[in-house]
């Protein structure tokens, strides 16, 4: 039987009202799972009204006593991991081990809320002038909106909604309608954990629902994860209506590969970061840059057998390392850029177009594939796929590599392999990305560091989690005291100095 699934509202499961819905696959039987409620902009007014009535006590509840829901909503997390781990699973396709870590990083993010009442603790100066003391502190913004992806249901959001009630805002998530079930599921265990009503709301829907947010007087702060045009978009919309924003886009991350690499080593790390949850990760290494033909050579003939013998099949399978892609939809257009490559001249060593999955005849399957002698003006190097495609691009040398990494319009994640340190230690510091692993292929920085990309893989300028979300959910205010004894000087027309 079809599911219809609900808003949740004001801590309520709250069956839709706009008349319009979208459908939930699963994508590896192809078999409709559910159908979701796209809400309206009546529907955003009132979820809106609901988070703003929430606000008031929730901002003049002490951090210490949010911080200890948080420790209650870890603990839920945890209990119900494997059941969240199914959830993403069935609705995304990932293979279950690639989702159970997926919400474990998440986990993370809200381990690291906890820490609430030291982390909005503000600076405190005795005595900046005589008798004059300064302080500042952190203060919540309001209304807060977070818009997540597909790709990860759990973990996306939870680099958000944590961050956001922890510093005493309220929330509203519209996460993606393609994988909504994992969002409400969290929302209930915060309700559980004893989270008051209204401070964490979710709203399904769609273009016409985000516009909503992105335009409403009441919302303070948005956050979006999501391609590049559509983060430009949400960025100029929200940013013009008055709105802090984070908006961060796509991706087309290198890993350049040296001569003095360890082959072996290199090419495993490829496998897993190119063709890890189907290459459907904003991390995920869709370029490989090998310095000099030797290179090349030697991890191609590495990486062709590697890919033949990868385990396609749906999360439910143990032996899975790869699953379907999200929607059929989105498979085409993988597909499309495949036959694009082979049109562009590229050499496809590797084609998992025609790729079949017994008893799953009707899932959204695609094999990995893998094109040698890209060059940088084909559309397959310049665009993000978002798919199982591996690019090989050839270059002379260190300098030739790190000009080509630079040049692209995209910096949100990079690598190299090398064993020499000079050569890190110079790309770490010249390669215009905001994250960089040496020998690490998905250098995704842990809850208490901060996660985002330069150039156009982020509009804003702060990036998530870490101490970068504490102060995107913040607002500083200092305060310049003093308690006179008996002074009456009369009024001061310069300008003050200590």
């Amino acid at each position: 039987m079809v599911q219809t699934l609900r808003h949740y509202i004001d801590g309520q499961a709250i069956e839709g009202e706009s008349g319009r819905y979208g459908d939930v696959f699963n994508p590896a039987s192809g078999e409709l799972r559910a159908r979701v409620p796209l809400a309206s902009p009546h529907e955003v007014a009132r979820t809106v009204e609901a988070a703003r009535a929430a606000f008031d006590d929730w901002r003049d509840t002490p951090p210490l006593q949010r911080a200890r829901v948080l420790f209650r909503f870890k603990a839920l997390l945890d209990r119900h991991l494997d059941e969240l781990a199914e959830l993403v699973s069935v609705e995304h396709g990932k293979v279950l081990s690639d989702a159970r870590g997926s919400v474990i990083r998440g986990i993370e993010v809200v381990e690291f809320a906890c820490g609430a009442p030291h982390l909005l603790k503000g600076d405190f100066s005795e005595n900046v002038g005589t008798q004059v003391d300064s302080h500042s502190m952190r203060q919540p913004l309001g209304v807060c909106v977070g818009i997540t992806p597909f790709n990860f249901p759990a973990m996306v959001p939870m680099w958000m909604f944590p961050l956001a009630i922890a510093c005493g805002n309220t929330f509203i998530l519209k996460s993606s309608e393609k994988v909504p079930s994992t969002a409400l599921r969290l929302a209930q265990l915060l309700s559980e954990a004893g989270l008051p009503d209204g401070v964490m709301n979710v709203l399904n829907g769609d273009r016409e629902t985000v516009d909503a947010l992105l335009t409403h007087a009441e919302v303070a702060a948005v956050s979006f994860v999501g391609s590049t045009p559509v983060a430009e978009r949400v960025y100029q919309t929200a940013s013009s209506h008055g709105k802090r924003v984070q908006a961060l886009g796509g991706a087309k991350n290198h890993m350049v590969v040296m001569p003095d690499a360890d082959m072996d080593q290199a090419a495993d790390a490829l496998i897993g970061a190119a063709y890890g949850s189907a290459g459907e990760r904003c991390m995920a290494i869709s370029v490989a840059v090998t310095v000099g033909d030797t290179t090349a050579d030697a991890l191609i003939k590495r990486l062709v057998p590697r890919l033949r013998e990868l385990k396609v099949g749906p999360g439910s399978d143990p032996e899975a390392e790869m699953g379907p892609l999200v929607t059929a939809e989105h498979r085409k257009r993988v597909r499309d850029y495949v036959d694009l490559g082979v049109q562009e001249g590229a050499e496809l060593l590797v084609d998992g177009r025609n790729l079949t999955i017994p008893g799953h005849d009707n899932g959204y399957f695609l094999g990995g594939c893998l094109f040698d002698r890209v060059s940088p003006a084909m559309r397959i190097y310049q665009e993000e796929i978002f798919g199982p495609v591996l690019c090989v691009v050839r270059v002379a040398d260190f300098a030739a590599a790190l000009r080509l990494v630079n040049a692209h319009e995209l910096g949100n994640g990079t690598a190299i392999f090398t064993r020499d340190g000079d050569t890190a230690r110079t790309y770490a510091a010249r390669v215009q990305v905001g994250m960089v692993g040496i020998n690490v292929p998905i250098p995704v920085p842990m809850a208490f560091h901060s996660f985002g990309g330069w150039k156009r893989s982020l509009f804003g300028d702060v990036h998530v989690h870490g101490m970068e979300g504490i102060r995107f959910y913040t607002r500083l205010k200092t305060i310049t005291t003093r308690w006179p004894e008996g002074i009456r000087a009369g009024a001061d027309f310069h300008m003050p100095t200590m």
